[in-house]
């Protein structure tokens, strides 16, 4: 696999403990099953793993050292919670490797836009002695993402990647031009909740309930008619809603980060993603979740925190 263009990337989100993995999935899994879905992760070539401290309340970058990531890459984040101060992204992603028992990590991204330059500088020595190998942004607006790559122009490193808030009912940031630049400039555009918590999942598929499908159970019933052509568009392929919702982004040439727990899972994505829709098809979904009408807390979702 290609670092520089993968296909799709492995969430964990809701690696955790079985209490946190209950709360926001409705179901948990044991570390047997998270191994096999890595394992089938391997064997489809799809070797990045998105993770970062908070995830899991803490425990997913701790499970997968423990699991093993000789064979795979990482991807983790800096996330600055403070104000700056010297030193905290290196004792921040000592931590990290620590947990990932290597000694360097694949891909690491400055989670927020907060003190840009002070904490890209850091991140920039680190490359240097080798403990990062590529450097990417998240939650960025589009001029924050062109203050990045400046930065990181002048010291001669190339931003690998921006990574957002992307889905069929939440294309904010194409809207604002960030996919375009990202394409433009040969950087790669990774989009985050791709389903939208289960959104955009079959409803007539029974689950179990989770905080966050009850949060979202009144959106959902203004998504029928976009439900129904995702499953007319996906018998002709094939697939299933949720795999609608992932093909949708990877045909459009953006990396879609989806949390796969099990090796079904994992499948289905890999699926979804060596599958190229049509720009009819295409225009047609994004057509019926303009008239759905929707509205998923996007690019404002992490703002408060910016300062």
């Amino acid at each position: 696999m290609d670092i520089l263009k993968p296909k799709a990337v492995i969430g964990t989100n809701a690696w955790g403990s079985s209490a946190y993995e209950k709360l926001i999935r409705g179901n948990s899994v044991d570390n047997k099953t998270l191994i096999a879905s890595m394992n089938t992760a391997k064997e489809k070539d799809l070797l990045i793993f998105d993770l970062a401290q908070d995830y899991g309340f803490g425990k997913a970058q701790k499970m997968i050292g423990e699991f093993g990531t000789q064979d795979i890459y990482i991807s983790s984040k800096f996330t600055p919670f403070r104000k700056y101060h010297a030193g905290q992204v290196r004792k921040s992603l000592e931590r990290d490797l620590l947990e990932f028992r290597r000694s360097y990590v694949d891909i690491y991204w400055l989670h927020l836009p907060m003190d840009i330059e002070q904490n890209l500088t850091e991140m920039i020595q680190l490359c240097h002695e080798g403990k990062i190998k590529h450097i990417g942004i998240s939650n960025f607006s589009l001029e924050e993402c062109k203050k990045a790559k400046s930065i990181l122009d002048k010291a001669g490193i190339p931003l690998y990647g921006v990574q957002n808030h992307y889905s069929l009912i939440n294309r904010e940031w194409e809207e604002k031009g960030i996919v375009d630049w990202c394409r433009d400039n040969n950087i790669s555009f990774w989009a985050w909740a791709v389903l939208e918590e289960g959104m955009l999942t079959d409803p007539r598929v029974k689950s179990s309930k989770s905080i966050m499908k009850l949060l979202f159970q009144r959106k959902r019933e203004k998504l029928h008619s976009l439900y129904v052509l995702m499953h007319h568009i996906g018998k002709q392929y094939h697939i299933t809603i949720p795999q609608v919702a992932m093909a949708f982004c990877s045909s459009k040439g953006i990396v879609p980060v989806c949390g796969c727990r099990k090796p079904y899972q994992v499948e289905q994505l890999y699926e979804a993603t060596n599958i190229q829709l049509s720009e009819k098809e295409i225009d047609l979904l994004e057509q019926e979740a303009n008239q759905c009408s929707v509205k998923i807390l996007g690019s404002d979702m992490f703002r408060f925190m910016v300062r």
